[in-house]
């Protein structure tokens, strides 16, 4: 059958393209009604693949142009074409960053502190911002830099050390761990802001704050919390306060953030505090909570199947950790669904291993999932949902995992 068009065509159903097998049948249904019907065309004679060439130009300038089509849309774009979209939004795509710590600065009220910089346990630099100035409660929160890129780690309670003594400054540490260093952003990440940030200019302040929060440079991800009662709440926010929670990006910036989108008098509740100034130099002190990391560790039993081979172990080690770290600040790791990503039918599987969905199915089935152990502490290990506190996020990596494979 001859083809009305061999070209994809956008209507108002959107673009769509026929198939290359649709395309090659329409080419040789030509070729005969020009040299007749009993025209040898198969695929190993050279006129058989003459058109089977001109098929494959056709197929590719089409998947081309719905490749340009769906360009025009955050939900498809990728690369460079996501980049100049988002810019519609007022975005640009993150670049690679260094890791950084908030660390709280005592010493005299008054003391500045030029240019400074700490260090951790380990013998890691991290810049201060190039001033901070000690305010009236004799201590400041500030985010330090670390001195060189990659994924330099720093536990809580770690960066003890100053580098550049400046008199009237006693004393440095971070009661919450680095927030590590980030690549380059990935399409995924930057469609995730760029559908939040459509709600910048919202007309719900909450969605506001979170989409501004959002938009500073280094921020992973953040959570804001509303209590609009008169009384706290169960995890402690103020009646008509707001909390929120926050995973990198400089606390300074995020604390302007907030300040600026905030509604007038609304309370601010956190552990993190940041004095900020409004047009008219009147100080705000804006507070909310840096991001804590929970480690998770886990224990996975597995009967290996006919097919199974040692690789697969690390496969599903992988796919077990990257459902762990897709999990939401506050949310509860349950026990029943990280079966399915044991089992390599979540979609955190095929980002972990780089493997498509029909791959994975052949590998899972070469084994049989027979238990699923989860810890907060590394020591009790049960088969129970695990909880984190609100201001907390679960974490995982592949040296907290451990898979056995029982004897055959």
């Amino acid at each position: 059958m001859v083809l009305e068009t061999l070209s994809a065509t956008i209507d108002e159903t959107g673009i769509y393209t026929p198939q290359f097998v649709e395309i090659l049948e329409s080419l040789m249904d030509s070729f005969r009604a020009i040299y007749g019907q009993d025209i040898d065309i198969a695929p190993d004679t050279q006129d058989g693949q003459w058109l089977a060439i001109l098929a494959k130009a056709i197929y590719d300038s089409n998947n081309m142009a719905v490749a340009a089509y769906n360009s025009f849309n955050p939900t498809y774009a990728v690369g460079a074409g996501l980049s100049s979209l988002v810019k519609l939004n007022g975005l640009k795509r993150k670049i690679s960053t260094y890791s950084s710590v908030v660390v709280r600065l005592e010493g005299t009220v008054g003391t500045v502190i030029a240019n400074g910089a700490v260090s951790d346990d380990n013998a890691n630099r991290w810049l201060l911002p190039p001033y901070v100035e000690i305010p009236y409660e004799g201590f400041a929160d500030v985010t330090a830099t670390a001195g060189s890129s990659g994924d330099i780690r720093a536990p809580a309670n770690t960066v003890v050390h100053i580098d550049t003594p400046t008199p009237g400054w006693y004393s440095v540490t971070n009661q919450q761990p680095a927030t590590l260093g980030a690549p380059v952003e990935s399409d995924a990440k930057l469609r995730q802001r760029q559908a939040v940030s459509t709600s910048i200019s919202a007309i719900n302040p909450a969605s506001a704050i979170l989409a501004a929060v959002l938009n500073v440079s280094g921020v992973e991800r953040a959570r804001l919390y509303e209590n609009s009662s008169y009384a706290a709440d169960s995890y402690g926010v103020p009646g008509h306060s707001i909390a929120v929670v926050v995973e990198g990006g400089d606390v300074t910036e995020i604390a302007y953030a907030i300040a600026h989108t905030k509604a007038p008098g609304t309370g601010v509740f956190g552990s993190t505090s940041v004095v900020t100034y409004d047009t008219s130099n009147v100080p705000n002190t804006i507070n909310f909570f840096v991001l804590n990391e929970r480690q998770i560790y886990f224990k996975v039993t597995i009967q290996p199947l006919l097919g199974y081979v040692q690789s697969t172990a690390v496969q599903v080690l992988k796919a077990v950790v990257q459902y762990i770290n897709e999990l939401k600040i506050g949310e509860i790791l349950y026990h029943s669904k990280i079966y399915a990503a044991a089992n390599l039918q979540e979609e955190s599987a095929q980002l972990a291993t780089g493997m498509v969905q029909s791959d994975l199915d052949k590998i899972s089935s070469t084994y049989d999932l027979i238990e699923i152990l989860l810890s907060l502490d590394n020591i009790n290990f049960r088969p129970h949902n695990l909880y984190v506190e609100f201001n907390e996020a679960g974490v995982s990596s592949v040296d907290n995992g451990e898979i056995t494979v029982m004897e055959v």
